[in-house]
């Protein structure tokens, strides 16, 4: 299925970031009725590329103020459930930010819930958080799925692995949802950077810098296909977490919002030699935000948000195969 393909439908943004979600949805005709953040930063680079910005706390927006959507879009925050063996599903979500997800749901009755998290919420509080989650959706009425996905194998030059949930609401009728097969597109770091005249404030030096010899990674799937990885060529200080070197010729690691170290939130990169972060609108590039997108903020809240948002790419892979499996427009 093309980009120029599209369906009419209607979606919300929650906990919209910069709004990953809403940019990949729009490209197959949605329309965003809804957005919540209450980041002011985030919300200020919302309202300067869509026109409008996100309401804030969605714990204090009553669900009736959300308008009635067929696509419920989320990237919540990972947190756990305080329960003690009551596993009531909807019930043991209070107090969490999943609650105000799980009451919009019940009020509204989405036609389809599309989450993403963190790949370690798979086995946050040893795998019973997702279970409250899953639980609650299908209590309320819905068919779901997950599964942990990388980025880098769909044609992002970025390894970032993130879990997805679907939750398709019964009366559709899909009964075995495939996530989309990896396209092991062969991109480079390289292909999205821009020339070092433009990254001086993202720069390097220091007396502590090693390089070495870094071999070619490349890895092979079950299937035999090979994709780029992240290609370590050095170090900096000790080559503890932000201390690391890599190659252009590889992947980006996962941009981080909080990561630490002398090169946070983006790694470090010998790119025409030098030593280097990655900009922020590099860092666009390899979430998959357009050219013009715009970043009206500092380069550490631009960091941040980046770090928080979703790999445009792959959330347009897996949404259409929600459209065609699932053909919820239609109904």
């Amino acid at each position: 299925m093309k980009d120029k393909i599209k369906q009419e439908f209607t979606f919300i943004d929650l906990f919209a970031g910069i709004g990953g979600f809403r940019i990949a949805l729009e490209k197959y005709g949605g329309k965003c009725l809804s957005s919540s953040d209450w980041d002011k930063h985030a919300q200020l680079t919302y309202e300067k590329n869509f026109g409008e910005a996100p309401a804030g706390d969605i714990t204090k927006i009553d669900a009736n103020e959300i308008p009635k959507h067929d696509v419920l879009c989320a990237g919540f925050p990972c947190q756990a459930f305080s329960i003690s063996g009551k596993q009531k599903g909807f019930e043991d979500t209070r107090g969490t930010l999943f609650f105000d997800i799980a009451r919009i749901v019940k009020f509204r009755k989405p036609k389809i819930v599309f989450l993403e998290n963190v790949k370690n919420f798979e086995r946050h509080d040893g795998g019973r958080t997702l279970k409250v989650i899953v639980k609650t959706l299908k209590g309320l009425g819905y068919d779901v799925y997950h599964k942990v996905l990388n980025a880098s194998d769909y044609g992002v030059p970025q390894s970032r692995e993130r879990i997805f949930i679907i939750g398709f609401k019964k009366t559709l009728k899909v009964k075995a949802f495939k996530f989309p097969e990896p396209t092991y597109k062969p991109v480079k770091l390289s292909d999205y950077l821009e020339p070092n005249s433009k990254a001086k404030n993202q720069e390097i030096k220091r007396g502590d810098i090693k390089l070495f010899d870094g071999k070619k990674k490349m890895l092979v799937d079950v299937y035999g296909h090979s994709h780029l990885a992240p290609i370590r060529i050095g170090t900096i200080n000790g080559g503890g977490q932000g201390e690391r070197i890599y190659s252009v010729d590889g992947h980006a690691i996962t941009l981080s919002a909080y990561g630490g170290g002398i090169a946070s939130k983006t790694g470090a990169y010998l790119v025409d030699g030098k030593v280097r972060k990655l900009t922020p609108s590099e860092c666009a590039r390899i979430m998959g935000f357009p050219k013009n997108f715009k970043i009206p903020v500092s380069d550490n809240q631009a960091y941040k948000q980046f770090g928080n948002s979703v790999a445009i790419p792959l959330v347009k892979k897996i949404f259409e195969e929600i459209l065609k499996q699932s053909k919820f427009y239609e109904k």
